[in-house]
């Protein structure tokens, strides 16, 4: 391990040794292995570069973006793209935060692990079952995505929900295999991604050049971001509900946080991808959404199905919309991908803390957490009642609000630690090498604005019964750390570091 070894250990590790000084250890004399419920258990850094910084762009580019953007459009016209570039800052500060704390200890697997150590093993408890509940209601969301897309070609939302269920039986299969795979995976997925969005904006270049009149008569031009209604047709209630989705669309932008005990080389790749994350957002969000209302005017976007797809179906090109449609498809798989993968690791590190059940501390063979993405995908197929449902957009409003309510929750958790590493760990600060830009400041700028947030989800009816929901989690949880509270441990389990770190 590299970086801080200078940092005494007491300033870099404030919370765990205490924790051991109170049972009668010391730094020198760690707590012995066995204590762990799974000692001989070691994730594999076995995700590369190319693998760390396609995963950062496809974490956070799904049905968010795909699917919930037409929603979106529908609610704010124009001045969507303000919000999505006022959330997309927010949230580069939230990663910022979460890279320079896990360089600060490369022991660190996830956020989980240093909210445990920082704040307290309660964070930890609160931070990690709410994650897993996070994507599972993300994954949700991703597999009425999958329904919708297979819809389009089979005309029948049964028969698309069974395809549904394939495509994430699939995608546990290749999970099992090995952690390279889920990495290939992704890579893979995030160049489709990458390859549609440049794709959208230069054809929606191309048709405004041309001037290009849709049978609608309405025409291609950048006149269409003004033209209809103004900047902010719906006024500032429009403006302020697009907040929702817009929120929605950047979930997973936090998911490099959970490669951490994976990936190789960790100080110079980690910092690489999230240092990126603002150029994404301006090409992959701002761009992809510039192009669709320059296409067509967002008036004519229709809520209930991918805008993307819409856009080359109004041009005419009825093969390029089953290619998009073909392309929506794999976002929507790559997000569930993700889900599948961040939650099973994040049931690995509870596990260890003996915050989970044990059987979700073990590894296959191939280094993976087998039940931890076995039950994953159980729970996640019970949303396959709602996909088959012809509530399509109730369900998809209901789904996607109560995970940007959960995920605010992380992120903030996320602020808040690094708050508290600030507080109890100056000098690590002073010597970080990927130090976060406006400091304390700038978390409480970000905490305000998530506050703000949640003020604005309560003003809508749809969202406002979503949002009412989600303090019944927060009470199981609290009733779960009250019986475990005494059971919790610190997680002494590392990395396998036995594989070699680099490029590749």
């Amino acid at each position: 391990m590299t970086g801080f070894n200078q940092i005494p250990d007491r300033e870099r590790y404030p919370h765990a040794l205490a924790s051991n000084e109170h049972r009668g250890l010391t730094a020198q004399e760690p707590e012995s292995s066995p204590s762990s419920p799974h000692p001989e258990a070691h994730l594999h850094r076995n995700l590369n570069n190319r693998h760390i910084q396609l995963i950062a762009i496809g974490g956070a580019i799904g049905t968010g973006l795909f699917l919930g953007s037409g929603k979106a459009i529908r609610a704010a016209g124009p001045s969507i793209i303000v919000s999505y570039l006022i959330i997309g800052t927010m949230l580069y500060f939230v990663v910022r935060a979460m890279g320079e704390l896990l360089m600060y200890n490369l022991d660190y697997k996830s956020f989980q692990d240093f909210a445990a150590d920082l704040i307290g093993p309660w964070a930890g408890f609160f931070l990690g079952w709410t994650y897993w509940l996070c994507w599972i209601v993300t994954g949700m969301a991703e597999l009425i995505g999958i329904t919708t897309y297979w819809d389009f070609w089979v005309k029948n939302r049964g028969t698309a929900a069974l395809l549904a269920a394939a495509t994430l039986f699939l995608l546990l299969c290749l999970n099992l295999l090995t952690v390279r795979m889920f990495g290939e995976l992704e890579f893979w997925f995030a160049l489709i991604k990458i390859i549609a969005i440049i794709s959208l904006i230069v054809l929606a270049i191309v048709l405004a050049v041309m001037k290009f009149q849709f049978p609608s008569g309405s025409m291609a031009s950048v006149a269409n971001l003004w033209n209809r209604g103004g900047f902010m047709p719906n006024g500032w209630s429009g403006f302020f509900a697009g907040f929702q989705m817009a929120a929605f669309a950047f979930v997973g932008i936090e998911l490099i946080g959970t490669t951490a005990a994976e990936t190789r080389d960790p100080e110079k790749t980690l910092p690489r991808a999230i240092s990126a994350v603002p150029a994404r957002i301006l090409i992959f969000y701002v761009g992809a959404l510039l192009a669709i209302m320059t296409a067509v005017p967002w008036d004519e976007v229709r809520a209930d199905s991918s805008p993307f797809v819409q856009v080359l179906g109004l041009v005419g090109f009825a093969g390029a919309a089953s290619v998009m449609n073909f392309v929506v498809l794999t976002s929507a798989a790559s997000s569930s991908n993700s889900g599948i993968y961040s939650i099973s690791r994040m049931l690995f590190g509870l596990a260890h803390k003996r915050m989970a059940p044990k059987v979700f501390g073990g590894l296959s063979k191939n280094g993976v957490p087998r039940w931890g993405l076995v039950i994953t995908v159980l729970v996640l197929s019970t949303a396959l009642l709602l996909a088959a449902s012809e509530s399509f957009v109730e369900a998809f409003t209901l789904v996607t609000t109560i995970s940007s309510v959960l995920f605010i929750f992380v992120w903030s958790m996320i602020v808040i630690s690094y708050m508290k590493y600030r507080r109890v760990a100056p000098a690590a600060h002073a010597a970080s090498k990927y130090p976060m830009p406006g400091g304390r400041g700038m978390c409480w700028a970000v905490l305000v604005f998530f506050v703000f947030v949640l003020v604005l989800l309560a003003q809508e009816a749809d969202t406002a019964r979503a949002l009412a929901l989600t303090p019944i989690w927060f009470v199981i949880l609290g009733v779960g750390w009250f019986f475990d509270r005494h059971h919790a441990t610190h997680d002494d389990v590392g990395t396998d570091e036995a594989h070699p770190k680099g490029d590749s």
